[in-house]
Parts: structure tokens; C-alpha cells; sequence
């Protein structure tokens, strides 16, 4: 058995030197920025809306709070960061981060699921090269999740055959012909919400109709507000204008490979599918008439080794893959502003690994457009988001 002596009339312990000022702030500093940086990926981050794409449900200059407890926080994967940035350090083009350790991603457990409506905030999935927790954010309305078949049937949402529930307030782009633009018509448009961030003040310009010469506005408000305009009576006309654009699966890239359908569909903004929404565990069989669908997943979302396109099929190792069993869920998101919003039509499917979290309410709002003593609205501050 061991004893120890006590040090009873040696030498006394020196008292620790009490901490210089610089040392008191450096220290009050590095426990905030971890407290700041634990708590932002943990539980809740904040968000500016920079574009019109969820009007009228968000507007652009709103500040909002995204919930990371709702599906859950998911671990980095790219570790090797400046703390409280993305991407670059604030204010410079200097890359934040470094790609040199990449890790495998794991969800903790969240209060609940992704459903369908929720408005979530993702990584954009098709943005390459960068690491998928390093690209950019989206917030965009979930319309389908893991395991619906959806279609659009003029503009209406229909979910496994059945009309699928709406929330928020979409917004359609029309063209407005009037019979003489004037300030009571660019009033009209301001109080009932009618916004063209495009234009410095907001109120949407004059354009004529190249096939029917008329002249008039090019707008983009829900139905209820459309329906206002049709029964006044300096309107001659309303009429749905969407652009003729290509949409996915028809276009689907990879590293400059591309993987287009051997029967291109002639799906548009307000007319699309039906499309299936891949789902965890589910075993697909690959043919020519499906795999564009199926390739982003294939050859970039789930990491496989030897994938490449031929002759309108993918080839895993220099062989037609002909089953495939996928291994997340994956989510169909879109804008409310159906016209003016690049979303899984145009790119694809959003993976669950991708997912940051669910949009909760609204701390601030700005207008871009209003003057100093407008420029808060007040009725936005602390509104939940639905």
C-alpha cells in the first residue's frame, strides 16, 4: 500500500494570476462564436428571403428563423470550416471552408418527419462540385414526399391520383391588357399586393403583346386577386403566360454527361408528370422509358462507383443497370410563385440528406421598395409560417 505525505510546511501553491483584459474578451469570444455555432447547427439558423420565388407567402426582405429540431440536425460533412459562415468569409470571395475531410452525414432524431406543404430549407442538390452541405440554401414548399406519384393538371396539384391539399397562396404570372395604363391601374396593383421586384419602384411596367398588340401588365398574384382584376372594367383581358422552358427529366446533367429521355415528354410549368418520388427501401426497375428520372440519384446523390449514360440507359461499370434500390427518401419541392420559381421541375428530386430544416416564422421584414419611415412591415414581424 502506497502513502502520500502532505505537503504541510513546504513551499505554498502560488495563487493563479488573475486574467488581463484582452484575455477576459478572448475568452467571452470563443464561447460565444461555439455556443452560436452548436446552437445554429442544433437547433435553429436564420434566413433572408432574396427573391420573389415564395410570394405571396414570403417576401422578399423577409428574416425568418429555420427550425433544425423539426426533422432533426444532421452531423457536417464537411468539417474543415470557418465557424458561422458558408461558403466564403463574410464580406470577401475567400472560400470558407476546405473539402480536404469529407465525412459521412447522420440525422439525429427531430420532432417529426417532412410533410407534405411544409415550406423547408435545402441544399440545392444539383450544384457541383461542392459538397453538399456547402452549397447553396433554397427554401421552397414540399409538394410530395417519398413515395407519391405527382402530377400537375393546369396548374392544379394532384397527389397519387387525387387532388392534393394547397397551402399558402400560390401565384400564377398573367398578362394583364388594359385599355390605357394609367397611376389609378399601377395603384390598384400596389394595394392588392402586386409586386415586380425587377422595377426600382415595384410596380410592374408597361409591355405590349407582340401577338395581339395590346398593351397591358405582366403580373403575378393568387386567383383571388386575378378574379378581382377580370371584373374591372379597364381590363380587356387576363391570360395565363407561362415560359416555354425544359424541364427535368427531360434535361438531367452530370459532369457534362447528358441523360436525356429517349421519348422527351411534353410536360410544362402548369402541366407536368405524373412523376413517382423515390422512396427509401424502394426497388425500381430501370428501363429507357425511366431512367432519366432515376439518374441524378444513381450516379450523384448515393455516392456509386462506375455509373455513366448510353444509349438512353445508365451503365454501372461499362453494364445496362436494369434494378436499382434506392437509399434515402427524396422530396418534390416548389415555389409558390409557380412562374417565377426554378424548382424540382426544372432540376430534380431533393434528397433527404440535403434537408436543413423547417421554415417557423417570419422576426423581421423589410421592403426593398418603401421609403425610410415604410420600410418595416410591421404586420409580417413574428408571423408563424404556413
Amino acid at each position: 500500500m502506497a502513502f502520500f505525505e502532505s505537503n504541510r510546511g513546504g513551499d505554498k501553491a502560488q495563487p493563479p494570476k488573475p486574467k488581463t483584459r484582452t484575455r477576459e474578451w478572448a475568452d467571452s469570444l470563443i464561447f460565444a462564436v461555439v455556443a452560436a455555432t452548436l446552437l445554429r447547427w442544433s437547433a435553429v439558423e436564420a434566413y433572408v428571403i432574396p427573391s420573389e420565388s415564395m410570394e405571396q407567402s414570403l417576401m422578399v426582405g423577409d428574416y425568418l428563423f429555420v427550425s433544425k429540431l423539426h426533422y432533426g440536425p444532421i452531423t457536417p460533412q464537411t468539417p474543415l470550416q470557418v465557424p458561422l459562415t458558408h461558403q466564403t468569409v463574410w464580406g470577401t470571395g475567400i472560400k470558407s471552408y476546405s473539402d480536404l475531410i469529407q465525412l459521412p452525414t447522420y440525422r439525429f432524431p427531430g420532432f417529426g418527419s417532412v410533410q407534405r406543404n411544409d415550406i423547408i430549407v435545402f441544399h440545392v442538390p444539383h450544384e457541383q462540385p461542392l459538397p453538399a452541405d456547402m452549397r447553396t440554401h433554397l427554401i421552397k414548399r414540399c409538394i410530395a414526399v417519398a413515395g407519391d406519384a405527382l402530377e400537375l393538371r393546369a396548374g392544379q396539384v394532384f397527389l397519387n391520383g387525387q387532388p392534393g391539399p394547397v397551402a399558402g397562396q400560390p401565384q400564377t404570372t398573367y398578362f394583364m391588357a388594359v385599355e390605357a395604363p394609367n397611376d389609378d391601374i399601377r395603384k390598384a396593383l400596389h394595394e392588392h399586393g402586386v409586386v415586380d421586384y425587377a422595377e426600382p419602384d415595384g410596380i410592374p411596367r408597361v409591355v405590349s403583346d407582340a401577338a395581339t398588340g395590346q398593351v397591358g401588365f405582366v403580373i403575378n398574384c393568387p386567383a383571388s386577386v386575378a378574379d378581382y382584376f377580370r371584373k374591372q372594367p379597364y381590363v380587356r383581358a387576363l391570360t395565363v403566360t407561362a415560359p416555354g422552358v425544359a424541364l427535368f427529366p427531360d434535361v438531367a446533367d452530370f459532369h457534362g454527361t447528358a441523360a436525356t429521355s429517349n421519348a422527351p415528354n411534353r410536360w410544362q410549368l402548369d402541366s407536368y408528370g405524373p412523376l413517382p418520388v423515390p422512396k427509401k427501401g424502394q426497388t425500381i426497375a430501370l428501363t429507357s422509358a425511366n431512367a432519366a428520372i432515376y439518374y441524378k440519384i444513381v450516379a450523384q446523390y448515393e455516392h456509386n462507383q462506375g455509373i455513366s449514360w448510353k444509349e438512353g440507359m445508365i451503365q454501372q461499370n461499362g453494364q445496362p443497370l436494369t434494378r436499382y434500390t434506392v437509399k434515402q427518401n427524396y422530396y418534390f419541392m416548389m415555389g409558390d410563385n409557380r412562374h417565377n420559381s426554378e424548382d424540382s421541375r426544372f432540376w430534380g428530386f431533393v434528397p433527404e440528406d440535403h434537408i436543413v430544416g423547417k421554415a417557423v416564422f417570419v422576426w423581421l421584414s423589410i421592403d426593398p421598395h418603401a421609403d425610410f419611415l415604410h420600410k418595416i412591415r410591421w404586420s409580417r414581424m413574428f408571423r408563424s409560417i404556413s
